[in-house]
């Protein structure tokens, strides 16, 4: 059963990936193996657990009196295992489906429209680094998952074509991603380190900057050569919908907008309460906000601005994709089989600068979380006179930051290794075989890129 839960995992990547080919939407797939790995752990529970790999398990039954190992078991895993688990995917999910009705509130607005209008240049290379610099810097404020869905709504308004909309999608992934390892509130990942005491703001802010700087730009300068065609063609924009919101309502909703986006690292670092929560709020004050701005128009418009019809616009299908391969990814974690491969590298690299590239690798395969999760619980920080291969992991060691750039990087190299990602292929529709031919190559040269800029000491 183990080995099987791991077989249905790898099943229902194949199937993910092959999405277009096989004319199944990926959401799909990933409700099945979402459920059906938890249904194949609860059948072979007993088992499993008794394999020894499960840390979860191990902490469970230390503080708990075993009378009946059948029902210790099951409450282990639907009352205590699933629950925690759905708690941090509906984190995701409730920030993801609040920015997303944040977004289409700004666009519904035509709040972007004020900067597409800015941006005048049809040339393709011109415009691939504006708009690779622009998310790389949002990225950073922001966070890779937010600033990838606002770029998103932005390359609507600027490329009709839609393999070239998905080129410059897949760069805004890089660019996100990059962004936000620097930052240490750009990523999940860097806020893990940041707050566990791994890092501290400044310090990984200096010694991340250039590498993911580079893990942008080297992309782009072998994307700036090899892209084809020199112009793009902008969308036929309907002059009609212009009617529904005043130009002072457009640049309103911009800043309210974006200041709600902006305003959920502050809620986190002033409440220490989850980003959702303060992405909720943020998306109730824009919702009564624009009741009231809409209160005197006509029932016909207002039934076009209201959040409850920008609602019926979000693309559900990508939230139940999140839902489905974070909790199959969850079933790994409970039943160990994370565990085994974190002590893998432990064990058979010895590196740290191969482990932190291997964990930015497989991150790319499975969600970068439980694998940074599992790095700072087999690495505790060490104090800081430590020596040798100690000094490593005091606080701001290399392997922390090294582990930082990696984490948040790798994720790139397939569209499915990243929050951003799996946001810009449910968003834009893209192919995983065209990233995995197009982009992937790119990501790796800018991640290795990166990755030796760290190693240099630059």
């Amino acid at each position: 059963m183990f080995i099987l839960m791991v077989i249905v995992f790898v099943l229902g990547y194949i199937f993910i990936a092959l999405e277009h080919p096989l004319k199944i939407d990926k959401a799909a797939a990933a409700l099945i193996i979402g459920t059906l790995c938890w249904v194949v752990y609860m059948f072979g529970a007993e088992q499993i657990l008794n394999l020894g790999f499960s840390p979860s398990w191990e902490a469970f039954s230390k503080n708990k009196e075993l009378g009946d190992i059948v029902e210790t078991i099951h409450e282990f895993i639907v009352e205590h295992e699933i629950i925690y688990h759905l708690g941090d995917t509906a984190e995701i999910l409730f920030f993801l489906l609040g920015a997303m009705t944040i977004v289409e509130m700004v666009d519904r607005h035509d709040g972007f429209k004020i900067i597409t209008d800015k941006i005048k240049t049809t040339n393709k290379i011109k415009l691939l680094w504006i708009i690779s610099f622009l998310t790389f810097f949002m990225s950073a404020l922001l966070d890779n998952l937010t600033t990838t869905i606002v770029m998103i709504a932005l390359l609507r308004k600027l490329i009709e074509d839609k393999k070239t909309r998905w080129t410059f999608a897949s760069i805004v992934v890089i660019a996100a991603n990059a962004g936000g390892a620097w930052s240490p509130i750009g990523d999940v990942t860097t806020i893990m380190l940041w707050i566990g005491g791994q890092i501290t703001a400044a310090k990984i802010i200096l010694g991340v900057f250039l590498p993911s700087l580079a893990n942008m730009v080297v992309p782009l300068i072998v994307l700036s050569i090899t892209m084809k065609g020199k112009t793009i063609e902008r969308p036929i924009t309907d002059e009609n919908e212009n009617s529904l919101t005043s130009p002072f309502e457009r640049i309103f909703m911009l800043v309210l907008g974006v200041g709600g986006l902006l305003f959920v690292p502050l809620f986190k670092t002033v409440t220490h309460l989850p980003p959702y929560m303060g992405m909720l709020l943020s998306l109730g004050i824009i919702w009564a906000v624009s009741e009231i701005l809409h209160r005197n128009k006509s029932n016909d418009i207002k039934d076009q601005l209201r959040v409850s019809a920008i609602l019926q616009k979000i693309d559900i299908s990508t939230i139940l994709f999140f839902l489905g391969i974070l909790m199959a990814v969850a079933s790994l974690q409970s039943a160990g089989q994370l565990n085994i491969m974190s002590h893998y590298l432990k064990d058979e690299l010895g590196n740290v600068y191969l482990i932190a590239l291997a964990i930015g690798v497989l991150s790319a395969i499975v969600d970068n979380v439980p694998l940074v999760a599992g790095a700072m619980g087999m690495y505790p920080i060490a104090d800081q006179g430590a020596t040798d291969f100690l000094s490593f992991f005091v606080q701001d060691g290399r392997f922390w930051e090294f582990l930082a750039y990696t984490a948040g990087t790798g994720g790139s190299i397939l569209i499915i290794g990243s929050a951003a990602g799996v946001a810009a292929m449910g968003l834009e529709k893209i192919d995983f075989i065209w990233y995995l031919k197009k982009i992937s190559i790119l990501a790796v040269i800018g991640y290795l890129a990166g990755a030796a800029l760290y190693y240099i000491g630059l």
